[in-house]
């Protein structure tokens, strides 16, 4: 069945306690692996403006564990102390939706050029390594008993998982096949998996010029490193053709480290951090010919998604850089 305004108009009103009115619902454009919409209404006579996120049926990576534990992952790290949206209701399918969930809607910009070269973002971009650490924390804290049963995808999991996915392309790609290895062989244990948000980066955060407001986006959310999130918000996609910038193309990956310290009371080896910008490079390289390869196969028929394949050979390069960078780590005095 299609989701229309008027189905969702019809189930909400029967999952919320109290009198509820929906006076404007409509579509957004965000995404592909969630069918987003804004929801204005009114609950027992009060204005509520709401963001309904529900599974849009689209091929995915197999790395997203679904909208129901997306939620609870939301949930829990907003009580840990993360800005994030109020979940509202959880839809567990059965409503004629299909899964999906409810949460109040946040203030703020979440489009990276604006947010990197406006200046009434310049306070925000000041605090952001500070703010975004303390985010970090209160992810990294979250109790795993809370969320028992969401996957754990250690290094080697991933690493495992993304080659297999490399290879089914077809392409032989040696720079793939070297990094591979590399990860393959240095991969550090997890022994303690903690809540992972997964794609921790610019353009999943809404700032306003007060700093950080909520962190979106948990499709991705594991059990796992937490090094992971502050690799990845170090993967040079995310910085936004400021590569002398490495965390998002606005600060210092020394500047994140001391933050997550002062944060968490933890040292973050650089070594460690850094093997986790490498894998999060080679996964965003396999992510690229994901995204070509769902058009090439007829999955999805999107340009946009063509288009991004042409970026697997910026990956390699990065890859590349990231590989050098460690080399010279692992032996420095």
């Amino acid at each position: 069945m299609a989701i229309t305004a008027e189905r969702i108009g019809q189930v909400l009103p029967a999952r919320l306690a109290g009198q509820v009115e929906i006076s404007r619902c409509r579509r957004l454009t965000a995404g592909a692996s969630a069918d987003t919409w804004r929801v204005q209404a009114t609950l027992d006579g009060q204005p509520q403006d709401w963001i309904l996120r529900l599974d849009a049926g689209a091929e995915d990576l197999g790395m997203a564990p679904g909208k129901t534990w997306e939620a609870r992952a939301q949930q829990a790290a907003g009580e840990a102390g993360c800005p994030v949206a109020r979940v509202v209701t959880i839809l567990s399918g059965q409503e004629g939706l299909g899964e999906g969930y409810l949460m109040e809607a946040l203030p703020g910009e979440s489009l990276p050029p604006v947010l990197l070269k406006d200046d009434r973002y310049r306070p925000a971009r000041d605090g952001f390594c500070q703010q975004a650490a303390q985010a970090l924390a209160a992810i990294h804290r979250t109790p795993p008993a809370v969320l028992d049963g969401l996957p754990v995808q250690d290094a080697l999991t991933q690493v495992e998982q993304l080659y297999a996915m490399h290879q089914d392309y077809g392409e032989a790609l040696p720079v793939f096949s070297l990094v591979y290895g590399w990860l393959k062989a240095n991969a550090p244990e997890c022994a303690s998996p903690a809540l992972v948000h997964g794609d921790f980066r610019l353009g999943n955060f809404l700032i306003t010029d007060n700093g950080l407001q909520g962190v979106l986006d948990w499709e991705l959310t594991h059990l796992g490193d937490p090094m992971e999130d502050l690799g990845w918000l170090c993967v040079n996609a995310w910085r936004f053709g400021r590569r002398h910038l490495p965390v998002a193309g606005i600060d210092s990956r020394e500047a994140l480290y001391l933050a997550y310290q002062a944060a968490t009371g933890i040292t973050v080896d650089p070594l460690h951090a850094r093997y986790w910008e490498l894998l999060g490079t080679f996964k965003w390289g396999v992510i690229c010919q994901y995204q070509a390869y769902s058009y090439l196969r007829g999955h999805v028929p999107s340009l946009e998604r063509a288009a991004i394949g042409r970026r697997v050979a910026e990956t390699e390069y990065d890859m590349l850089v990231c590989l050098q960078d460690l080399t010279e780590l692992n032996h420095a005095p």
